[in-house]
């Protein structure tokens, strides 16, 4: 028995069995995920952008969560009364289109051997789980409105009282209770620094990713392009695989367009992005753990779709990297070094 008792009070011991009793606090509340997710989202891509203005204007920081907060109200309302309508409209006329393009597209000899490639690789599993993550939020907009409005009023508060929070918070370090509280602090800090910072890092690599591709669809003349813009956006949010699937819808409307001369463009197209992803954005916003093979990637989707639906795709790599970081597993992308001969060796 006292042997039993000097094993569970090994750190790493303990670590693992709070870590595993976390787990199942968050099965238990499987049917909050969204409001739960949403709320850290909006916490923490208010409290990033707020350290910034802070740094760069020296306003209070109250003073900027609340104006950070009205300028979030004031674009929901605009996107509801105005950019909606159009949008629905515009979604409607490009799953038209789409639908027209897709049955010009497979009769054609490019459209034949695109086709073939993509059963290879099994990307219709992709486009059936977007064509279900599709039908999913139709149906289920009301509840995801409640959550995402109680979501944006939890992170309002808690922008607001973070220092409140976080010294209440630190009240139990030296409570009876204080080992769990040290355990739990240890894991949240590991997640904001990686779940939240991979999740940041994929904001910005989608908006970049949609201002280039806007760009490329506007010099094309592309129509429906509120309802294009907004694809591309979401796709970008999924790592590497939503830019690929983003090429499927826009190389067929773009066959019905201007023939193949646009598809080649739009090939082009995906490839400066994902260029501008890999070599650019990459390095620069995420760190080294996060540098996975592309494989590798695409399992982590594959499963964490199957398992968490929609929300797999977008926080599915962000969690695994979390993980990874907690288990200290170190990986870094080997440095190609390129060596010279000299003449005579």
């Amino acid at each position: 028995m006292n042997r039993l008792i000097d094993y569970l009070k090994r750190q790493s011991v303990r670590r693992v069995l709070i870590f595993g009793l976390l787990i199942f606090i968050l099965y238990l509340l499987k049917s909050l995920i969204n409001l739960l997710l949403l709320t850290f989202i909006f916490s923490f891509l208010v409290d990033r952008l707020e350290a910034f203005v802070h740094r760069k204007l020296r306003i209070p920081r109250r003073l900027i969560v609340v104006l950070l907060y009205i300028l979030i109200a004031l674009g929901i309302y605009v996107s509801l009364t105005v950019y909606l309508p159009v949008i629905i409209e515009q979604t409607v006329e490009l799953f038209k289109s789409i639908m027209e393009a897709a049955k010009d597209f497979q009769g054609s000899v490019l459209g034949n051997a695109i086709l073939s490639q993509l059963k290879k690789y099994n990307v219709n599993t992709y486009l059936g789980s977007g064509v279900k993550i599709l039908i999913d939020s139709f149906s289920s907009f009301g509840s995801f409105a409640v959550d995402l409005f109680l979501a944006l009023l939890l992170s309002l508060f808690f922008s607001l009282e973070k220092n409140r929070l976080i010294q209440f918070a630190a009240g139990f370090k030296e409570s009876k209770i204080g080992f769990l509280y040290n355990e739990v602090a240890f894991f949240g800090s590991r997640f904001v620094g990686t779940f939240g910072k991979v999740l940041e890092a994929q904001f910005i690599i989608a908006i970049v990713n949609t201002l280039i591709t806007s760009v490329i669809l506007i010099v094309l003349h592309f129509p429906q392009l509120f309802s294009l813009i907004l694809m591309v956006f979401v796709l970008s949010l999924i790592p590497v695989a939503g830019v690929i699937i983003s090429l499927i819808p826009l190389s067929m409307i773009g066959y019905t367009i201007g023939g193949v001369q646009d598809v080649i463009y739009m090939v082009l197209t995906i490839l400066l992005v994902h260029c501008v992803e890999a070599y650019v954005l990459n390095p620069k916003l995420m760190s080294a753990k996060t540098e996975l093979p592309v494989f590798l990637t695409f399992v982590v989707l594959i499963f964490s779709e199957h398992f968490f639906g929609i929300w797999g795709l977008i926080v599915g790599l962000p969690v695994f990297v979390f993980l990874i970081d907690v288990l200290n597993v170190q990986y870094k992308r080997p440095e190609k070094k390129i060596t010279f001969k000299r003449r005579g060796d």
